[in-house]
């Protein structure tokens, strides 16, 4: 089992910026992606970035190419978000998740068999 614990959300005004935490324990060895997902309300889960942890590859949603960043502490085994520009339409949810997905299925919810509580991103206009 992996657990998966987020933080750093809040309220910030357009423009602003926020960073995401997500600390993991328990196997992690058994997974070698970590990702990041959001919802808003009314829609579905949907990709936001993912890090391959063994090749450092990066992959970022079309929506937030340019203005996120994905980085991970190894020593301490946490992955960040980093938030900038950011606009009203990225207010959502925040989950961290964990897996091995499948060649060419990063970007997959259904590839990530760990996940964590969430945490509230809401950027006022």
């Amino acid at each position: 089992q992996v657990q998966l614990v987020e933080s750093g959300g809040g309220l910030v005004q357009a423009g602003g910026s926020l960073r995401l935490s997500c600390a993991a324990s328990g196997r992690t060895f058994s997974t070698w992606a970590r990702g990041w997902f959001r919802q808003a309300p009314g829609k579905e889960r949907e990709f936001v970035a993912a890090l391959n942890w063994s090749s450092s590859n990066t992959y970022y949603a079309d929506s937030v190419k340019g203005r996120y960043t994905i980085s991970r502490d190894n020593a301490k085994n946490i992955v960040y978000l980093q938030m900038n520009s950011l606009k009203p339409e990225d207010t959502a949810v925040y989950y961290c998740a964990a897996g091995t997905p499948p060649y060419g299925k990063t970007q997959w919810r259904s590839s990530y068999d760990y996940w964590g509580q969430g945490t509230q991103v809401t950027v006022s206009s």
